[in-house]
């Protein structure tokens, strides 16, 4: 069985790149010149990869770390001694983007091993599901469409992915240095650096809780009842917990590789007055709490085959009804943080180019009480959401929740690019779905992928005022 799963994921993964470099040269051959984001990207690479590092050479315009042009520097650059390019052609627009095709291969590799290593091996329909699994995230359209184009997307998640992976095996100082090469491709990454810390204190956090609660049994106590018991007794757990001097040492000397990698990323903010260089202008962080929501359903739609069922909807009605004065309380209060932190970044009503721009348009910004009538969508989709990873710890929820709201609720700028990482660790984390979903969920990926790259290539238009082409992307 191992060795067939071995067959099937090489299949995979050679069907993907094969497919991938079709595109790359129908992307390549329909954009000569850099597009969107590119425009500050590309010439920078090739400002690095023609050997000029010093800060006068820095766009203001780009708000991230160097990471990507490092990386590109190092990967272009050895080709031209071993093949005797001229500069010209290793620094060249298609190089540099065909950086991102091979972070998307490691990617591949990535999530099949964190697959295997997450999700347990005692079914023999696993490796079947695994390598699907696989090859679903591999083409989840908001990450894949990035993947040809030279943005830092490809290469953010493969260093995230690699950090977490590393963690799940235990080497946490390779695990670090890892989160910091994520942090060098984005500043936010640093949240899942913190996130592989959260997992190994979750680990030891459920261990000692499983202690404690058979302690308990075997004792007999009285347990504590009243609404929120649960709740209490874990509060109560964590208190005593970290009152011991021995579980907080324990803990130190598990995580401190990611306490000097925070340490280090305090320092950066503390320097460079803040988490973005360059242009801080369209870039300021906010209390913008119905991105949470936004992801909220961004996942529902994307996962809507594991999410969205009518036992799903029936459990859900029922739990509404049972706790009917728990959920009024939290419609209230989302509908107020929907009134009072809902904000419009200038980019998303400014730039026509993003799909954004008309689900916003066309959604949210044509009737105002639309904002308010999605809440209940939202309170399901977070339910269903947290539903789907009952299987972990408690502590782990916590964590994941935790960095997710981190990662996104000071964004201003509703984009689904800030979606991919927290997504992809979403899914990692649920249990393997059955076969028919996963089926499911990778024909509705490829049709939308389909729908996306032929927009992008095919259905072009120009601004009045500029004679350059434009194209509808994420």
């Amino acid at each position: 069985m191992a060795q067939l799963e071995g067959y099937y994921f090489s299949a995979a993964l050679s069907c993907t790149f094969l497919v991938s470099c079709l595109l790359f040269s129908a992307f390549s051959r329909a954009l000569r010149e850099p597009y969107m984001d590119e425009i500050f990207h590309l010439p920078q690479a090739q400002r690095y990869c023609e050997g000029h590092f010093s800060l006068s050479q820095w766009d203001p315009m780009i708000t991230t770390l160097p990471g990507l042009y490092l990386v590109s520097v190092g990967v272009v650059k050895p080709a031209s001694w071993i093949f005797g390019w001229s500069e010209h052609v290793v620094c060249s627009i298609g190089m540099l983007r065909f950086v991102n095709l091979l972070f998307s291969v490691g990617n591949f590799y990535l999530l099949y091993l964190l697959f295997r290593k997450v999700q347990p091996r005692n079914k023999a329909a696993s490796s079947i599901q695994r390598i699907l699994s696989t090859l679903t995230l591999a083409v989840f359209p908001t990450l894949y469409f990035f993947n040809f184009l030279y943005y830092t997307e490809a290469g953010s998640m493969f260093f995230t992915l690699f950090a977490y992976l590393m963690c799940l095996y235990g080497n946490h100082k390779t695990s670090a240095l890892l989160g910091f090469c994520g942090f060098m491709f984005r500043q936010t990454n640093i949240i899942w650096a913190v996130f592989c810390a959260g997992h190994v204190i979750a680990q030891k956090l459920t261990e000692a809780w499983k202690t404690e609660l058979q302690k308990k049994k075997e004792e007999r106590l009285p347990p504590i009842k009243g609404p929120y018991s649960e709740f209490r007794k874990i509060l109560q757990f964590l208190l005593v917990y970290s009152m011991s001097v021995k579980n907080l040492s324990m803990l130190f000397l598990l995580t401190w590789p990611y306490i000097l990698l925070v340490f280090a990323f305090c320092v950066f903010v503390v320097v460079n007055g803040g988490i973005v260089i360059g242009d801080r202008s369209s870039h300021e962080a906010c209390f913008h709490f119905p991105q949470l929501f936004y992801f909220f359903s961004f996942t529902l739609f994307f996962s809507f085959p594991h999410l969205l069922s009518p036992t799903k909807i029936k459990a859900f009605l029922c739990l509404v009804w049972k706790r009917r004065i728990h959920f009024c309380v939290i419609t209230l209060a989302s509908i107020f943080l929907v009134w009072k932190f809902t904000y419009v970044h200038k980019y998303l009503l400014a730039d026509n180019r993003h799909y954004t721009f008309y689900v916003w348009k066309r959604v949210f910004q044509r009737y105002e009480i639309m904002k308010y009538l999605l809440v209940p969508v939202y309170i399901f989709a977070g339910w269903s959401i947290a539903d789907s990873l009952k299987s972990k710890s408690v502590f782990w929820n916590l964590m994941f929740f935790i960095c997710l709201f981190t990662s996104t609720v000071p964004q201003k700028l509703l984009e689904f690019r800030y979606f991919i990482l927290p997504y992809v660790i979403y899914r990692l984390n649920i249990p393997l779905p059955p076969t028919s979903r996963l089926v499911c969920e990778l024909g509705c990926y490829v049709i939308v992928n389909f729908l996306t790259f032929y927009i992008f290539l095919s259905k072009t238009f120009q601004w009045p005022n500029s004679q350059d082409t434009q194209r509808f992307m994420w």
